[in-house]
């Protein structure tokens, strides 16, 4: 039996990363204005700190995306 080449390169997750995406996933879930678990309710939360909160998910998300894997040898 001949062997098989597996010639995918072998990845790290990097562990901050996985809980920046995470943690802006979370605050777009729960702030997004008008959508959101809390953002629907307007007398809790104001439309300014939602919009800074659905921002502040996006980047966060972005920053944890750039780094997430890292290719090992």
């Amino acid at each position: 039996m001949a062997k098989a080449n597996n010639n995918k390169p072998r990845v790290k997750v990097k562990f901050l990363n996985l809980l920046l995406v995470l943690l802006g996933a979370d605050l777009i879930l729960l702030f997004a204005p008008f959508n959101g678990w809390i953002g629907w309710i307007s007398f809790l939360v104001s439309d300014e700190v939602s919009w800074a909160a659905l921002v502040v998910g996006i980047v966060l998300i972005a920053l944890g995306f750039r780094g997430l894997y890292e290719k090992v040898s």
